[in-house]
């Protein structure tokens, strides 16, 4: 992974210094909350509805072990003893005190860690596939291109207040993992037929308030053109988007006001004039890069544990399960990437306790070549394990509740904080998942569903994604009281589509029968146990859905 330069260790360590003098001016009287707002937006300091939030920046999702044992310790001295990690593949915590604020940055930096940029009308931090890397159908790694972006982006000064904030995503392989049709910029690594790899790029995207898909404004752009395309676009976005009103000042409405093919001309008119210029990446700073990101040295002798793992399959139907759910394929044979389900019933998602960071920081250090990674899904990744070693890491893991086998399933759903911490939201989102797992608490027949992806907001700013959930899910304050509207067919995938609304908004009690009448239908209406919930859906259409579960209204 990608080791802090004596610039990267001056950056964060000065900037923390610098927060520190202003909570320190804050907490004396000296910086009215209206001077300090900007200022603690700048190092990821949120007011949240009881207390301040922290977001704690995890670059393309990688974590070391050391890094884990760092966010374990601010857990536990500075919070209530656990985080919350995001669809941003960040963490947050909800309850530091404003005093700890400083001290929690100094730690971070020990570990090449910050919090900058992860709020504010900035870049934010740049996402990717959470198997970059290992995935078997990936055409490229693109962390090294994140990491490029990252560094490009940082404290740039022409980009520090732009009309909004802004998210930008990377992914190499065949299969959309990163959900970049959903960003303000998507970057898509192809392959020419020639052979030259480069980017596909897509502006645009987003959620929330206008939820809309990116529009592909560059079928290939060579890779030394990265940066030099990326400022043109946000030179175009800073200069024409809408600063008057925050509900249009995305880039998604400026790209749809001016139609994508004037969007196109703009930028690459802009483009011409800078291309060439100090921008252009060389091929020795792109291989620089990449030497951070270099395959690991794998055990040859990997794949003779296949043997004793398939003696475990057999002979142990609960670890089959795992192993079928919470595992994936590795471009290396003797490995699997594994999955850690932070959707424990009972359990907020995305929520990990401080002993669980320090237990997960110990296996990935045993098991996983001392790396983890945060998933857009709100669970844990260890990328590199080998097949022999998997049936006691999965006794570990559940030991530790974390071996969940429900990835890709009804309870692996997205859920914000909603209206228990955030004061955005309008409704409660963690009552709603509590809810779902306790009337879908039957494995097998999560199983029998297959692929479902609930996904859940507390507000209309779509930080659950409901938009591209199968089944998303939105609460409303309906006169004081929480009231939820469902849509139905949404996908981040190669599939991408936007939901649609099924009906009126439905009374919190009656969310879960209302999940559970949609999957009715669905069990009748699928052709076969292998036709998943979003072709059903999308060859019957919804009204058989929204007669189920209107039918007594």
């Amino acid at each position: 992974m990608y080791a802090y330069d004596e610039y990267d260790e001056q950056i964060v360590r000065e900037r923390a210094a610098q927060f520190k003098d202003q909570v320190r001016r804050r907490v004396a009287g000296k910086l009215t909350e209206e001077q300090f707002v900007p200022l603690r937006l700048m190092n990821g300091l949120y007011k949240q509805r009881h207390a301040y939030m922290l977001r704690v920046a995890v670059p393309y999702g990688l974590l070391s072990s050391d890094q884990m044992r760092c966010l374990a310790h601010i857990a536990r001295d500075y919070d209530r003893g656990y985080g919350h990690f995001t669809t941003r593949q960040n963490i947050q915590y909800n309850w530091p005190e404003l005093k700890d604020v400083p001290n929690i940055l100094d730690d971070l930096a020990d570990v090449e860690m910050h919090a900058i940029q992860t709020s504010g009308n900035c870049v934010r931090n740049v996402t990717t596939d959470h198997l970059a890397g290992v995935a078997p159908d990936e055409i490229e790694d693109p962390r090294p291109y994140c990491e490029i972006m990252r560094q490009w982006s940082t404290f740039h000064p022409e980009f520090t207040y732009l009309p909004r904030k802004f998210k930008i995503a990377f992914t190499g392989a065949k299969q959309e993992r990163a959900a970049v049709i959903v960003h303000d910029i998507g970057f898509r690594i192809v392959e020419k037929e020639d052979g030259e790899v480069g980017f596909s790029v897509i502006v645009g995207g987003g959620l929330g308030r206008t939820p809309v898909l990116g529009k592909t404004i560059r079928d290939f752009l060579p890779k030394k053109h990265l940066l030099s395309y990326t400022e043109a676009i946000l030179r175009v976005y800073n200069q024409f988007g809408d600063r008057d009103n925050k509900y249009k000042a995305r880039i998604k409405i400026l790209v749809k006001t001016l139609g994508v093919d004037e969007f196109r001309r703009r930028v690459e008119e802009e483009w011409a004039r800078i291309k060439n210029g100090t921008l252009t990446l060389t091929d020795e700073e792109i291989e620089r890069v990449k030497g951070h990101f270099a395959s690991p040295e794998y055990n040859r002798d990997a794949a003779d544990g296949r043997a004793s793992i398939d003696d475990k399959l057999a002979s142990d139907p609960q670890f089959k399960l795992w192993y079928e759910h919470n595992t994936d394929d590795h471009r290396v044979d003797g490995y699997r990437a594994v999955y850690l389900s932070l959707k424990t019933p009972d359990v907020p998602p995305g929520d990990a306790t401080a002993d669980q960071m320090d237990a997960i920081a110990d296996l990935a250090e045993q098991y996983s070549l001392d790396e983890l990674r945060v998933t857009h899904e709100q669970n844990l990744v260890f990328a590199d394990v080998e097949v022999g070693d998997l049936y006691e890491l999965w006794q570990k893991l559940d030991e530790l509740d974390l071996a969940t086998a429900n990835i890709g399933k009804l309870t692996d759903m997205i859920c914000c904080p909603g209206f228990d911490y955030c004061a955005l939201a309008n409704a409660a989102s963690i009552p709603i998942a509590r809810q779902l797992n306790a009337k879908f608490d039957e494995l097998d027949y999560l199983y029998d569903l297959g692929e479902l992806k609930i996904k859940m907001s507390g507000c209309i700013n779509a930080c659950g994604h409901h938009h591209v959930g199968h089944i998303g899910i939105l609460g409303i304050d309906k006169r004081g009281e929480d009231w939820y509207q469902i849509m139905l067919g949404g996908s981040a995938e190669n599939d991408a589509s936007l939901g649609q609304w099924l009906g009126p908004a439905i009374a919190k009690e009656d969310v879960s029968d209302a999940v559970e009448k949609l999957v009715e239908v669905y069990l009748e209406k699928r052709r076969d146990s292998d036709e998943p919930f979003l072709k059903t859906l999308r060859r019957v259409g919804q009204e058989p859905f929204k007669e189920r579960v209107y039918a007594d209204n």
